[in-house]
């Protein structure tokens, strides 16, 4: 390939001890060194309760957790770091919208509007939020590809839309959706957006004002840094006029301050945003693109496999979801696991795009930046012998 590859495997210390070729990157990431060295820091020079303890080491802790929803805001092009929430993951950044903003909010007779691509994470909530107000909840049904035309949103998205939640990134598809015009006919009529960016924050530049969005979510895991750490971008005014989702002993003082998260997350996930921006988005999405490119043809050429989705990989965003003939989901998944390579196998959490697109479960094999073309040679290989393995002639 005329693609000037990077090895990037070098920083993250798992990739270089273990023998595997790991493409489930959008169910987790690797973590590079410098976010495992700023968690150990963090407990060794600073571990006490932020924004509480007036004693050196929690105000240390203190100034350590704020620095790190500056890093955020500053990653995000928010207006100010009032704007940032923790949260523990994307799904509690949803549900937080939901509870404490559309429960208020939405009433009989308004509508909802959804992808037919949405995780769970961000169907749920809205069906709960639909039941409780009387709220109708309306499905946008992608084309076969992923893709969401222009005619089919403004059919859908009316004057009675006051809410709609979309998936920046299909986990499924790889499809980036055309969450700007959404945002744009949404507003029209005075109502709010929320975009899921779990599958898009770690891969592209995420501009909160550019895009105008109303609520913005992702979880740090995705993004290279511990469990357990979450963002939600609200606008301060809406974020303002919305009663506390949690309530507890650090409630007292604003609605930010939630107490779902520790100090050391927030901190390693301002040092994980660190190390991406060291590499650059535009070189992870350059390089993840290419890997994309060159797995989906090596797939293209192996029998009886078939890719979800677009037929161009530009379009995939390094996720490939795909089935075998007459090999189910976890077989494929086990018999790449015998030859060390590490894919996802199931509904991924989108049981209603996999029946829109007849078929029930499918593997997904995720790029991330970080992964090299002899990742992906090891799993065509590996991929090209599963019907043989599973008793087929070719």
């Amino acid at each position: 390939m005329s693609f000037d590859f990077v090895d990037y495997k070098k920083d993250f210390p798992l990739l270089m001890q273990q023998d595997v070729a790991y493409l489930d990157s959008a169910a987790t990431a690797q973590r590079p060194a410098s976010v495992l060295q700023a968690e150990k820091e963090f407990y060794e020079q600073a571990n006490a309760n932020p924004l509480r303890g007036l004693y050196e080491l929690g105000v240390e802790a203190t100034d350590r957790y704020e620095a790190a929803r500056e890093r955020v805001r500053k990653f995000l092009n928010a207006r100010s770091d009032a704007e940032i929430i923790f949260t523990r993951n994307t799904t509690e950044s949803i549900n937080l919208v939901a509870y404490s903003y559309a429960l208020n909010n939405i009433h009989a007779g308004d509508e909802i509007v959804i992808t037919i691509m949405e995780h769970h994470s961000n169907m749920l909530p809205w069906q709960m939020v639909a039941r409780q107000t009387g709220a109708k909840l309306v499905y946008l049904e992608c084309e076969k590809d992923g893709s969401l035309p222009d005619e089919k949103l403004e059919a859908v998205i009316g004057p009675k839309v006051k809410l709609a939640a979309i998936g920046h990134v299909s986990n499924v598809l790889g499809c980036v959706n055309p969450v700007e015009k959404v945002i744009e006919l949404v507003h029209r009529n005075g109502g709010v957006v929320l975009v899921d960016a779990a599958q898009s924050a770690p891969h592209m530049k995420v501009d909160v004002q550019a895009l105008d969005a109303d609520f913005v979510a992702f979880s740090g895991h995705k993004l290279m840094a511990p469990m357990g750490i979450g963002v939600l971008y609200g606008k301060e005014k809406l974020l303002d006029a919305m009663p506390p989702f949690l309530t507890g002993g650090e409630m007292i003082d604003s609605v930010t301050r939630d107490g779902a998260v520790y100090a050391d997350g927030a901190v390693a996930l301002a040092a994980a945003i660190d190390y991406l921006e060291s590499v650059g988005l535009e070189n992870v999405h350059a390089q993840e693109q290419a890997l994309t490119r060159y797995a989906y043809e090596g797939m293209k050429k192996i029998p009886g496999v078939n890719i979800l989705g677009s037929d161009d990989p530009d379009k995939h965003c390094g996720i490939l979801s795909f089935t075998v003939d007459g090999v189910h989901p976890h077989d494929i998944a086990t018999i790449l696991d015998s030859c060390h390579v590490d894919v996802r196998a199931g509904h991924h959490c989108a049981q209603p795009l996999l029946a829109y697109l007849g078929v029930r479960s499918c593997a997904r094999a995720s790029l991330a930046f970080y992964n090299t073309t002899a990742d992906i040679d090891r799993f065509l290989a590996a991929l090209g012998g599963v019907r043989k393995e599973m008793g087929y002639a070719e």
